[in-house]
Order: C-alpha cells, then sequence, then structure tokens
C-alpha cells in the first residue's frame, strides 16, 4: 500500500476532497498537525506528501520557530524524488526550500477568482484537462518567485505566479482546489478578521458563499490533476 501524508498548520484548513480521491486510491493516509505537535515521519516512508495553508508566513520562523523542522522535511521528501503537492502555505513553503523569494503580495485574494494558464502551463501533461481559465477560490496575501527549474503554469491578474511544478512530480498551487463547504465554511469563520479589512480583491461572505457550487467543479480539477500527479510509483 503506497502512504501518503499531510501537514496540517490550522485545523480549519484541511486535505478536503484530496483525502476522499487518497483513500479511494487505497492510500493510507497519516497527519501531522502542526497545532498539536511537530513531528514528521521518515522521508522513505512517505510516497506522496500534502502540505496545506495557514494564516502564517513563510518567513515567521521567529514567531514559528517550527517553520524551520518543516522545511528541512520538505526539503528532504522533495530531495529523495517523492511526489509532493503544497496548497496556499505549502506552495509558498515548496518554493522557498526550491530558493525562490516569498513576500507579501500586492493586494490578498480572498474569494472566487480566475487564474489562466501559462504558455507553459498549456503544455503541462499534470493540468491538461484544465481549461484555459478557471474559477478557483483563493485566500492569501503572500507570493513568490517562480523557483529555479520549475514551470510557471498560471497567472491571475493580481498575482503573476499562482501555480508551478517542478520535474513533474512537485506541485505548487497559490489557490484552493481542495475546498468542500465545510471547508470553506470553517475558513470564513476563522478568517473574518482578514475579511473586514475589505481590497479590491476580497469578496464579502455572502460573495462566496454565493459561489460554494464551484467547489464540486474545482474538486474534479484537483483529482485530475492527482490522477498525473501520482500515477507512478517512482
Amino acid at each position: 500500500m503506497l502512504h501518503a501524508h499531510c501537514i496540517m498548520h490550522v485545523p480549519f484548513e484541511g486535505p478536503g476532497c484530496v483525502e476522499e480521491y487518497l483513500l479511494e486510491k487505497d492510500y493510507s493516509l497519516t497527519f501531522t498537525r502542526i497545532y498539536e505537535k511537530v513531528t514528521f515521519p521518515e522521508v522513505d516512508d512517505v510516497d506522496f506528501l500534502l502540505i496545506m495553508g495557514g494564516p502564517m508566513s513563510v518567513y515567521d520562523e521567529d514567531e514559528y520557530p517550527w517553520l524551520r523542522e518543516e522545511k528541512d522535511f520538505i526539503r528532504a521528501v522533495i530531495q529523495a524524488g517523492k511526489k509532493v503537492l503544497g496548497i496556499c502555505l505549502g506552495s509558498q513553503l515548496i518554493a522557498e526550500v526550491l530558493g525562490a523569494k516569498v513576500y507579501p503580495n500586492a493586494v490578498k485574494e480572498i474569494g472566487w477568482f480566475p487564474v489562466t494558464k501559462t504558455e507553459s502551463g498549456k503544455t503541462s501533461a499534470l493540468i491538461a484537462d484544465f481549461p484555459v481559465t478557471s474559477e478557483v477560490f483563493h485566500w492569501h496575501g503572500d507570493t513568490y518567485d517562480l523557483p529555479a527549474g520549475c514551470a510557471h503554469l498560471f497567472i491571475s491578474n493580481e498575482c503573476c505566479h499562482q501555480a508551478f511544478e517542478y520535474q513533474g512530480r512537485v506541485v505548487g498551487l497559490q489557490f484552493h482546489l481542495e475546498t468542500v463547504p465545510e471547508l470553506l465554511e470553517a475558513m470564513i469563520e476563522n478568517g473574518l478578521h482578514e475579511m473586514n479589512v475589505g481590497g479590491k480583491c476580497v469578496q464579502t461572505v455572502t460573495e462566496i458563499k454565493q459561489n460554494y457550487l464551484l467547489s464540486l467543479k474545482t474538486n474534479r480539477l484537483m483529482n485530475s490533476l492527482l490522477d498525473k500527479l501520482i500515477k507512478t510509483n517512482n
């Protein structure tokens, strides 16, 4: 049996539809819940690593010293040739581990906004089933430069680097394809203080909830990405 491991930074940003997908594919699934205990498995025991989001930033090491240990673990998993998917903060951690700078974006993106394939994205086998433009859910304030050796996959009007892939086996997504309505409810409940600040790319609770059904489409896109990302065992 193949083994997947998920790193969660806060209890309200879980794996969503990814957990159901992995269990249906007969993966075993374990968790590092940073907010409970910072422990990581042996790298050799991991076939697929999923790194979730969170309100902290990768450069907040003084406030969250466990970030150093997590980055070391992610780096070791990537160097071991494993499959890795990072979402939001997870993608930012991968970007830094691969040598890129992570920093605040010009604006926060919170809500349903489109992302569009780049030219390299249009030729990527991992996202071959994605339309050129997709309406997806965002909740991030940071961005990053494209790490060296990575393919740039998606762009949005307000954030250049929305997704990248590395060697066809490591993917970073700024946006959330995993969200199901329950996750969205939890993210809103715990993130109202960010939404109340406002901004041109911060939707209201009502606007976000009116588009819950978009999760069905984004979950299908996530499943397609996972199909291609983990189709081989090497």
